[in-house]
């Protein structure tokens, strides 16, 4: 249910509590403006944990020095069999389609702002807050989400999925801070995870060697790591441990005849667990025209409407312009096309862009897209900012869709939301 009101200085809110210096300074701050403030430690996995290993067993414990130190109660949960199912099993599902997957999306979705939220209501509280770099506004009887004022740390990327129920119910109290002042507002707090390292790694799992921790849930697949010429230049344990453009991590020494730039991942071949590398980081096939964008999320609860046009974006430089002729449409600052889509007129070079942004969060899976692409004789390029794309090869336009005709005037019908 979506709150009516917005919470009273004397609001019952309980904290996500992670052992972190980012949720500690949120329950701090929501304390000092008056807020009934109490905290839950989630924990969320446990397939690995041993008397010599137990990372959540050292988070717990700062958990309690924090609330001891800012003087709120603490609670604790145990969502490892719901996080098992809901978000770690879509992961490795995703891994094994060959998609990179970001499991926080997930996990905020599922666990933060479901399992959590309900938890924390049913208990009494109004509202939850979590430490996230992130904003909420109530604007026009919506709420909106917003980018962090600290650029380097926003994370309103990873909270696209939520709703207006969800939103209603959070708080984001560092939204308007940056990262050095919540480390100094901890430490001139007497908080003794002030100077804590940032979590990194898989969410609620944390840092793991990653090819040995997966292939204790995914059956190894090695192949061969071939050119785009289809020349062997070394092996691999699996494709699903690499993703597009990745660097890092393939081993592949001197080759002969080839250059010394770097190798690059372009594509993968997952009926035959080919990985295909290419060498140089502006390689074509590591820029990509096109992609189809799935699994939107809207924060509004529905799409927004013309007069917002979006889709087919030409790219010059660091510039996106739109192409016109066509109905599109807008969400937030960013554009996307519902589903592949045709230049405005053949020979047009183009570019569909997805995206994932705070008013609407795009693809969780991107895919190549179906139809033909029309070389010019320039690259398309610029950087998207919150895309993936998998690179499309470049081939004449067929016939039947050359000689289609586009509308340029009026209101045609709205493609669907969803391919």
């Amino acid at each position: 249910m979506i709150p009516s009101r917005e919470p009273g200085p004397a609001a019952a809110v309980t904290v996500g509590l992670s052992g972190g210096v980012d949720s500690a300074v949120a329950a701090l701050l929501l304390k000092r403006q008056g807020y009934q403030v109490s905290g839950v430690v989630m924990k969320n996995w446990e397939d690995d944990d041993s008397e010599d290993h137990c990372p959540a067993r050292a988070d717990l414990i700062d958990v309690v020095a924090v609330a001891e130190r800012i003087g709120i109660e603490v609670d604790a949960v145990n969502f490892a069999a719901e996080y098992r199912e809901r978000v770690f099993a879509s992961f490795l599902r995703d891994l094994g389609e060959g998609h990179t997957p970001n499991p926080d999306v997930v996990c905020n979705r599922e666990v933060k702002f479901k399992l959590f939220l309900d938890h924390a209501l049913a208990r009494g509280a109004e509202r939850i807050a979590t430490g996230h770099y992130a904003r909420i506004a109530r604007q026009g009887g919506r709420y909106r989400l917003f980018k962090g004022v600290d650029r380097d740390k926003d994370q309103s990327y990873f909270l696209y999925t939520l709703g207006q129920a969800q939103l209603g119910r959070g708080l984001f109290p560092l939204g308007g801070l940056t990262k050095p002042e919540v480390r100094r507002l901890a430490r001139e707090a007497g908080l003794s995870v002030h100077d804590k390292r940032d979590s990194t790694g898989i969410c609620f799992i944390g840092e793991r060697p990653f090819q040995a921790f997966l292939a204790r849930y995914l059956a190894p697949r090695p192949g061969e790591i071939q050119t785009v010429a289809g020349k062997t230049v070394g092996e691999h344990p699996g494709v699903f441990y690499f993703t597009l453009g990745q660097r890092a991590g393939l081993r592949i020494g001197g080759v002969a005849g080839a250059a010394e730039s770097p190798w690059y991942v372009v594509a993968k071949d997952l009926d035959n667990d080919v990985l295909v590398v290419a060498q140089g980081h502006e390689h074509p096939l590591l820029m990509s025209r096109a992609l189809t964008a799935t699994e939107l999320s809207w924060v509004a609860g529905t799409a927004p409407r013309c007069p917002a046009r979006a889709g087919p974006r030409r790219v010059t430089g660091s510039r996106i312009r739109p192409v016109p002729s066509w109905p599109w449409r807008r969400a937030g600052r960013t554009w996307f096309s519902k589903s592949p889509s045709a230049p405005s007129r053949p020979g047009r070079r183009w570019c569909s862009t997805g995206t994932r942004s705070a008013s609407a969060g795009g693809p969780s899976r991107l895919r190549s897209a179906s139809r033909p692409v029309h070389r010019t004789g320039r690259r398309c390029r610029g950087t998207i900012s919150g895309t993936r794309a998998l690179a499309v090869t470049e081939r004449k336009i067929s016939p039947a869709f050359k000689d289609a005709r586009f509308p340029t005037r009026g209101r045609p019908p709205r493609p669907p939301l969803a391919p």
